[in-house]
């Protein structure tokens, strides 16, 4: 990994000295304040591009007078502006690899979405933005390597920013790794819990500019921004990204599917708008697929999953949750999966999806209960997915996830019930970075019931997962305290799942 000057990160703003090549005329303009404030990310590593990412947040204050006091608000630009890129094999920018000129439009809320094509594969790139006066921090991003004998990736999810401070995400920020991965809820739709340090300021987002405003409220967070800055991200949502508890056209907050369906569509363009992801993905909001499948050498193939647009409608109680037809990613998505696991010719197989995969009995003593949001309300969509992993014959599969705001490692197995049963996969489920957990006692009765499940904890934070050629290796980190800034971060536990043997192992 490169040397770097982690301060470079977060440095940027207006009338930085930088050296650029002239890229033709470009519409110019002058910043009174640092259009550049939510920072720079990337995402979507392939061996020859990467996107990268900025938005411009621009404001009209010229007409916000005492002479004129209906304009105390700033107005927000309504016309295109001019974006310079430049990718680099430096941080100091002295080796030029591109550069270009976006034209970043209201429409999208002036975000910038480049995808840098014709790079080497496995390396890594310094990346940045200028815009008239202003210059954006410095980035560093990697290609997918070719072939690779180690990876180390992080993933975390579940950040609502009333809850607590971002600093597992400062920490993250430090470590050597070459991707993370955001398994969803990035932001969140309302206040939950008490004890809040930080506060939305606003209401329940509804409409496109209320999602923007919440993205904007969360990722104006530096921790955040460092995290992002200092390696590629691969993110899919969950609920919250809309609200909670949706399935498809239906949530609990809102049983007129027509309104359910156009507060998704805003929040399915904000999400786009403030991720790392594709342009193309830009071609319309009504259905956003983030599912898909990136490569890493022949050591790791990684499947990201969309659990929440094609489901079924929720369970009011269990009786129903074994019916073939109910769906956790529906038939479409179903069928890619199997035929993206078949063609794996990788050592090790994630698949990356939102929640526990793993059944998990929540009742003490003879009495049962499941969480119907999660796979324990799709028992059929799961025995599909395990039997898609195990007909297609991929090595060592390991299934990540989040949502809980919890830690978990555990077996999964095609019957949860018969104790003897050989595993067919690995879980990790990583805490959350902020909001609130289960109780311990919770925790402790779910190992109590389910002796699949291997470990649990309610600390806050997140996972990184390293892979060689005879291993997977998973460190849960958890941070001493959400409610204070800067708080520190260790290690608490590690597992181990050795190569051709699916199960989990405490180091």
């Amino acid at each position: 990994m490169p040397c770097i000057d982690r301060r470079s990160l977060l440095a940027g703003g207006l009338a930085t000295a930088a050296v650029w090549r002239p890229l033709g005329l470009a519409r110019a303009a002058s910043f009174k304040a640092d259009p550049f404030s939510l920072g720079v990310a990337s995402g979507s590593p392939r061996t020859d591009s990467v996107v990268i990412w900025t938005r411009l947040i621009l404001e009209d204050t010229s007409a916000a007078t005492s002479a004129d006091p209906f304009a105390l608000a700033p107005k927000l630009v309504a016309e295109p502006v001019d974006v310079e890129w430049m990718v680099a094999e430096d941080e100091a920018f002295s080796k030029p690899v591109q550069s270009g000129l976006f034209r970043a439009v209201p429409e999208f809320a002036h975000s910038v979405h480049v995808e840098v094509k014709g790079l080497k594969p496995g390396r890594w790139y310094f990346y940045r933005f200028r815009s008239g006066n202003a210059t954006s921090p410095v980035g560093r991003t990697r290609t997918a390597p070719e072939s690779a004998d180690a990876f180390r990736f992080a993933f975390a999810s579940c950040q609502q920013y009333e809850q607590g401070f971002y600093s597992a995400y400062g920490d993250m920020a430090g470590k050597d790794l070459d991707l993370v991965v955001h398994l969803g809820d990035y932001i969140y739709e309302r206040s939950y819990g008490a004890e809040l340090i930080r506060r939305h300021q606003t209401g329940v987002p509804s409409l496109l500019y209320e999602f923007r405003d919440r993205y904007t409220l969360y990722k104006s967070d530096p921790q955040l921004q460092a995290a992002h800055a200092a390696f590629p991200w691969l993110a899919v949502w969950d609920d919250h990204e809309v609200t909670n508890n949706y399935a498809a056209d239906r949530a609990p907050d809102a049983p007129n599917p027509l309104e359910l369906l156009a507060r998704r569509r805003a929040a399915y363009q904000a999400w786009f708008e403030h991720m790392p992801v594709s342009p193309a993905l830009a071609g319309g909001f009504d259905a956003l697929r983030i599912y898909d499948h990136y490569r890493f050498g022949n050591l790791l193939g990684l499947t990201l999953l969309d659990t929440r647009q094609y489901r079924s409608p929720p369970l009011l109680g269990s009786a129903a949750a074994d019916q073939s037809e109910r769906t956790m990613l529906g038939p479409a998505q179903e069928e890619w999966l199997g035929r993206a696991l078949v063609g794996s010719q990788t050592k090790w197989n994630i698949i990356a999806q939102q929640t526990l995969l793993s059944e998990r009995d929540t009742k003490a003593g003879p009495e049962t209960g499941y969480n119907l949001d999660g796979w324990d309300g799709y028992r059929a969509a799961r025995g599909r997915l395990l039997s898609a992993v195990q007909s297609s014959a991929a090595s060592n599969p390991l299934v990540i996830g989040g949502d809980l705001h919890a830690f978990y490692a555990a077996d999964v197995k095609r019957d949860f019930a018969d104790e003897n049963a050989r595993p067919v996969a690995s879980e990790f489920v990583c805490g959350s970075i902020t909001s609130d957990a289960p109780s311990a006692a919770s925790l402790s009765t779910a190992l109590t019931e389910n002796p699949h499940l291997k470990f649990a904890s309610d600390k806050h934070g997140y996972a990184i997962m390293r892979l060689g050629e005879r291993s997977a290796e998973v460190d849960f980190i958890g941070i001493a305290d959400r409610k204070q800034q800067n708080s520190a971060a260790a290690v608490f536990q590690r597992f181990a799942v050795a190569d051709g043997a699916a199960g989990v192992n405490r180091l």
